[in-house]
């Protein structure tokens, strides 16, 4: 493991694998470097890149500097482009990808950005999400979550008491803070984006999930792309290769 310092001072948690091209991989609600996709990933990816995973702030072993603002994490991205010394490839997942797609904007060394289902709300496909976790106990935030996402309630309220997800309940609005403005079943607005960008999105995802995400490749002007057999828990060997071919367009070499 290594350590940084973002803008405010906050130490954040990375490590590196493989050689080759740099690709940061950006986590979504609830996950972290031991905790989550990023993991298996980076290690399908390691075989033709450096691949960077990190604890988000507030999450692993990473600090978490009051008071949170979704700047801080961009920052947080910003500081880990630094460390991989130049133009990168960055992946997000979830509320993840929509951090990605931030700091996409306001970055050019994002060459190539992959986003896979941000948990956006476009049209009447499904209710809105307006959550609130004030007042919450860490349990209590971690069902509401669960809930709000679709898991039925007797699964969420055994996910309520899961160490690993309690650890970082916290952080949960800061993920609300990030998607939260997306979620109102409302169309979105454009993002002005430099980076070749694909949008992927589960082809066993719910249609509420694929309107999303076709919609916001829509407002990137990016590649909309179906993974056929896959959902929002998507697996490692299946995603490897979309992104392993989208990354190394940037280099005809290892295309």
């Amino acid at each position: 493991m290594s350590t940084l310092h973002s803008a405010d001072g906050t130490v954040i948690a990375y490590e590196t694998t493989g050689d080759g091209p740099p690709v940061i991989l950006v986590d979504g609600a609830l996950c972290h470097r031991s905790s989550g996709p990023a993991r298996p990933l980076a290690a399908e990816l390691a075989r033709e890149f450096t691949v960077y995973t990190y604890d988000r702030r507030g999450r692993g072993e990473s600090g978490d500097t009051a008071p949170y603002a979704v700047e801080r994490e961009i920052e947080d991205i910003e500081a880990l482009v630094e460390a991989a010394g130049g133009p990168v490839c960055v992946y997000g997942i979830s509320s993840g990808a929509a951090l990605a797609l931030e700091a996409a904007v306001r970055m050019p060394a994002i060459e190539r950005l992959a986003l896979y289902e941000a948990p956006f709300i476009v049209d009447d496909s499904r209710t809105p999400i307006a959550l609130s976790y004030d007042g919450l106990s860490r349990a209590a935030a971690v069902r509401a979550f669960m809930r709000a996402v679709g898991v039925p309630r007797p699964f969420a309220a055994l996910m309520s008491h899961m160490g690993k997800l309690k650890a970082v309940a916290h952080t949960l609005p800061y993920d609300a803070a990030i998607v939260g403005p997306h979620q109102l079943g409302k169309p979105l607005p454009r993002w002005h984006v430099t980076a070749d960008t694909v949008v992927i999105a589960g082809g066993k995802s719910h249609t509420w999930m694929k309107n999303a995400n076709r919609a916001l490749a829509e407002a990137t002007d990016a590649e909309f792309r179906v993974l056929e057999g896959s959902n929002h828990m998507v697996k490692a060997k299946a995603l490897a290769p979309v992104l392993a071919a989208h990354f190394a367009a940037r280099h005809p070499e290892r295309a």
